[in-house]
């Protein structure tokens, strides 16, 4: 089938298989480039390990430290006359790459959030792995069944406090609008933190640890996302930044129970990027458009795989590490300087639908946006005939 862009607001419903291969064989070709990580981990547990984030990660542990590694995602196989999901497709590729590299890798497609999947998880790690090292949380997922009660939570995008009112870009229509959120109440807040939280993070730790599959020294690593004062009444102070403080929390418990094996847990806090959960909370397209136009300018713009290989390298495993007074790893110094905050929000007050592309990135943005979902690479022929069906040969 011939394979096009399908846009649908802020998400994109269809993938291409070519262009995911691009899309990881780029990060891949920047780890090779960059060299390994110096007493990186050998055995990785990737909870999300299939876009953004989660996959940069995956691919800079194999990579970078020739580790096996065991990715958890939830995705969706192409079927007759739909493409698989961005993340199918963005998986087969790095499992091509590392089986070329004779490096082990296995997948489970499922949901992360249960107990089944964890005690799968563990049976592949007990019995083709050995302890594992480094375990990365990088989900990121609308609702949660509570493994115990059996109830389920929806998250909210929602500023806590008071409403909300700022300008926003609304990408599908390529226009500068304002947008106006309503508070959250205390359900929302609550039921926010069940899904997007620490306590799954804690639970998966909980289970590994005492199924003994952790090694002496592991670490285990969270991302989050701060931002400043213009983002803060959407994200930080907001029901999902109430959420990401409760991975403070889980840090601090999973530490205090790895303690005997010299164990630790990390929040580590990324800079601001497209990515598929990025482009639903409010004002975010436009922040980060504009964002990508004063970092690129400057010269010190990062995408996924640079933040992830250069977490690995200069806070994962690197001695000398920096912790901020929270006691996270920050990976979000060169967006939140006060010169780069200070140009992006004089351009905000600013910018207008009639000079989008004068102010902002937003054909970089857009670019990016295309790219998660294997499109806006100019070597692939789109008008190509190519098929959908691409099979995962070590899905477990």
């Amino acid at each position: 089938m011939v394979i096009q862009p399908k846009i649908r607001g802020f998400i994109c419903t269809n993938a291409h298989p070519v262009g995911c291969a691009e899309h990881v064989q780029e990060q891949i070709d920047y780890v090779k480039k960059h060299g390994a990580v110096a007493n990186g981990p050998k055995n990785v547990l990737v909870i999300g390990a299939s876009t953004g984030y989660g996959l940069a990660s995956r691919i800079t542990a194999a990579f970078g430290s020739g580790a096996k590694t065991l990715g958890i995602f939830f995705e969706k196989e192409a079927s007759e006359g739909k493409t698989g999901s961005a993340g199918w497709y963005n998986t087969a590729a790095f499992e091509k790459a590392a089986n070329a590299a004779g490096l082990w890798n296995k997948h489970l497609n499922g949901d992360a959030f249960t107990d089944e999947m964890k005690s799968k998880a563990i049976d592949i790690i007990q019995s083709e792995m050995g302890k594992i090292d480094l375990v990365v949380y990088s989900l990121a997922a609308p609702r949660r069944k509570d493994p115990v009660t059996g109830e389920i939570y929806s998250s909210v995008l929602k500023p806590i406090g008071q409403a909300y009112t700022a300008k926003n870009l609304n990408t599908s229509k390529r226009e500068i609008e304002e947008v106006s959120v309503e508070p959250a109440n205390d359900e929302e807040i609550f039921n926010t933190v069940k899904v997007m939280g620490g306590e799954d993070w804690e639970r998966w730790l909980d289970q590994l640890h005492a199924a003994g599959v952790l090694a002496e020294n592991c670490q285990t690593v969270a991302y989050t996302y701060i931002g400043k004062e213009l983002t803060w009444p959407i994200y930080g102070k907001a029901t999902i930044g109430r959420a990401k403080e409760d991975l403070d929390r889980a840090a601090a418990a999973i530490t205090n129970k790895l303690a005997a094996q010299k164990g630790h847990a990390y929040v580590a806090s990324l800079k601001a990027l497209v990515t598929q959960a990025s482009s639903a909370i409010p004002i975010m397209p436009l922040y980060i458009s504009l964002l990508y136009r004063v970092m690129k300018e400057e010269g010190t713009h990062e995408g996924c795989i640079e933040q992830i290989y250069g977490l690995f390298q200069s806070c994962l495993y690197n001695p000398a590490r920096q912790l901020d007074e929270a006691g996270r790893l920050r990976m979000d110094g060169k967006e939140l300087s006060a010169h780069i905050q200070a140009k992006v929000a004089e351009l905000w007050g600013q910018v207008q639908t009639d000079n989008i592309d004068e102010l902002t990135d937003y054909k970089g943005y857009h670019q990016e946006f295309l790219r998660l979902f294997g499109f806006g690479y100019s070597h692939v022929d789109y008008d190509a005939d190519v098929s959908p069906m691409v099979t995962l040969a070590n899905l477990a």
